[in-house]
């Protein structure tokens, strides 16, 4: 799976794949994670869910590499995340970001049903991302 997402992204300098709590919880429920927050952005927008197949297989390796399609992060059903960036520290903070963002959906869906931003409310905030404090231009 790793070698495949390394071919077919050439910004992918370094991949993190975990079994992290929430975002394997939300993968077993086999749920995208909706822009219900901006920071989707991070990934491209909404993070997939790739479906089901058996770990270690070509099968989730062609999955994964699909569900990454324009994002940079997806959740592998029944199984767990994987996420890519530049660098390590790149890789590990998106990493880091997507189990908090999980977590965020999965405790406001516990309490209700979260408001999910537009597509003009998400352009909205890509265009602020471009100048507003440190981080980098959003892209995958």
């Amino acid at each position: 799976m790793h070698a495949a997402i390394y071919q077919a992204y050439p910004a992918a300098g370094c991949i993190v794949h975990t079994h992290a709590d929430a975002s394997t919880a939300l993968a077993c429920l086999n749920q995208d994670l909706p822009a219900f927050h901006y920071m989707v952005l991070d990934f491209g927008g909404p993070v997939r869910c790739a479906p089901y197949v058996t770990f270690g297989t070509p099968a989730l390796a062609e999955l994964a590499v699909a569900a990454l399609e324009e994002r940079s992060g997806c959740l592998l059903a029944n199984h767990g995340m994987i996420v890519f960036a530049a660098g390590p520290k790149a890789a590990l903070s998106r990493a880091v970001l997507l189990e908090t963002l999980c977590r965020q959906y999965l405790m406001a869906k516990a309490a209700g049903e979260p408001r999910l931003l537009n597509e003009a409310e998400l352009a909205a905030a890509r265009e602020r991302f471009r100048t507003y404090g440190p981080r980098p231009k959003v892209s995958v």
